[in-house]
């Protein structure tokens, strides 16, 4: 197995490394602090797995995993967060992610997740589980105004609450200026957020950005 770990913290590395060392112990295995890392990584070989932290220095949110599925998509994704809302979990899922685990979790389910994710399956925590079948099914208490937004509406207005321009956006998402200017449209009529103040605030409070990967 060819294993990439893409993580800021060397103490979480080196746990990922350890648990997967004891159950894989020819793994080959990489190690990336940041996304542009990451991002060599694949450019540069062929990785069977990454395990990737949401939270990167040079990168928010779930902006780092769109990225490095575009470069790798063959590479199968499994997310390891700090972040334990389903809704979070399932826009990773949406956006590429094949699994989602949350950091609290890691010791006992890492390589249970390893594994499922390897054989062509997905899996989300055992903790989130229940909630995400309750949000799937509609049975979830109302919906916040952002899980309203489809997942490229979603992705704008995080980049919007990170301080990044129309013109930045549209380079970074691979679309035109104004086509970002109709998902900002569309975002301020499903959310009523008028402006930019507005959807930095609201992604603030609702720990959309800048907050555990």
């Amino acid at each position: 197995m060819k294993l990439l770990i893409v993580d800021d913290h060397p103490v979480m590395r080196f746990g990922v490394r350890q648990l997967v060392t004891q159950r894989w112990p020819d793994a080959v295995i990489g190690e990336a602090s940041c996304l542009a890392q990451a991002l060599e990584q694949v450019r540069a070989a062929e990785w069977e797995l990454a395990v990737l932290d949401l939270s990167m220095p040079d990168t928010s949110g779930l902006e780092g995993l769109v990225r490095l599925h575009r470069a790798a998509p063959l590479t199968r994704l499994l997310v390891l967060s700090m972040h334990d809302e389903a809704a979070y979990a399932a826009r990773a899922l949406q956006l590429g992610a094949a699994g989602y685990l949350t950091k609290e979790h890691a010791t006992t389910e890492l390589v249970a997740a390893i594994e499922r994710v390897r054989s062509g399956q997905r899996y989300i925590s055992s903790d989130l589980a229940a909630r995400l079948a309750d949000l799937l099914s509609g049975e979830a208490p109302a919906r916040a105004p952002h899980e309203t937004l489809s997942a490229q509406e979603y992705r704008v207005l995080l980049l919007i609450a990170a301080g990044h321009g129309a013109s930045e956006i549209a380079e970074i998402m691979h679309l035109s200026v104004k086509t970002v200017g109709t998902y900002r449209s569309r975002i301020i009529d499903k959310t009523g957020l008028a402006n930019t103040a507005e959807m930095a605030r609201y992604c603030s409070e609702h720990g959309l950005v800048d907050r555990g990967g």
